[in-house]
This record gives structure tokens, sequence and C-alpha cells, in this order.
């Protein structure tokens, strides 16, 4: 990680490190700023030779929802998962709430994500995420993710037997 005057930037060696997302569904390029526990600003660079642009759609080539959603949970994971006490740990969905999309991404676009933390315990990130590209708002969601190592620490313990 490296400092860029005042918050925290990451290349894409230090985002291997913080998540477990690798090839063909890692989708975020670099992180340019971010502020551990708070919130986090990604890109993400889309060229034609992404895996998915020949089957969505051949005539027309546009980014598929699921990878928009994708692009805004990576970059809003990275707003705790860059904490050396979290670093590398699984996650997992819970909820994606109130999903908006605003506009169509195509080839040659750059995603800027904002990603948000609205609150962080015992395993459960709750916060959210937008796009935009050229400061056009592209697509916006919420977001509940577990962190199962730690949540587990929480669960009750099932009673012994005497």
């Amino acid at each position: 990680m490296s400092m860029v005057n005042g918050p925290v930037a990451l290349d894409i060696k230090d985002i291997i490190q913080c998540q477990r997302n690798r090839y063909p569904v890692l989708l975020i390029d670099k992180i340019v700023e971010l502020q551990p526990g708070e919130r986090a600003t990604g890109i993400k660079r889309f060229t034609y030779n992404e895996w998915f642009f020949p089957g969505h759609f051949d005539d027309e080539p546009n980014v598929p929802g699921f990878v928009q959603i994708e692009t805004l949970v990576q970059t809003f994971i990275l707003t705790f998962l860059c904490k050396e006490e979290y670093k590398g740990m699984k996650t997992n969905f819970v909820s994606i709430n109130n999903i908006r999309f605003k506009r169509k991404i195509v080839p040659g676009d750059t995603l800027r994500i904002e990603a948000s933390l609205k609150s962080f315990k015992r395993g459960i990130a709750i916060g959210s995420a937008e796009s935009f590209v050229d400061d056009e708002p592209a697509c916006s969601a919420e977001f509940v993710v577990a962190v199962p190592d730690i949540l587990d620490q929480f669960k009750p313990k099932a009673p012994r037997e005497a």
C-alpha cells in the first residue's frame, strides 16, 4: 500500500493480497483512494478483450449487470479487507439491495467506483457503492457482506452433553 497525499492507494498486487478474487473474476484494476474502515475509490477499465463481451453481445457489446455489481462489491469489501486483521479473508453476500442501472457501459469506458462502509460489527459489513463513467452515474447498490471467519466467533456454541 502506498500513501498518495494522505489516503492510501492500492495497486493490483496490493488488491490481490487483500481479497481473494482472481482471474477471471478479479475486476478492480486499482484503488486510487482508500480510507481504511471508511471508504474506497476503485477504477475498472473495460476493453473489448474482456471475456464476457463476445457473449454479451457480439453485435452490441456492453457490460453485463452481474459484472457491474461485482465491481461495486469488490471495491466495497476493500474498505475493510485492507485492514491488516482482515486481509485475505473470505467474504459472502448476505444481501444486495436497491440496485440501480443508470447507463450502458461499453468497451473503452473507465468505471470509477465509490464505496462506503457504514458499519462493520461481528463480521457483518454494511455499506454501499456507486459507479460513474465520465462523472455520469452508471450503477449503484447497497450491500450486506459477511466475513465467515469473524462471524463464526459469535455464533452460539452447542451445549455439551453431560
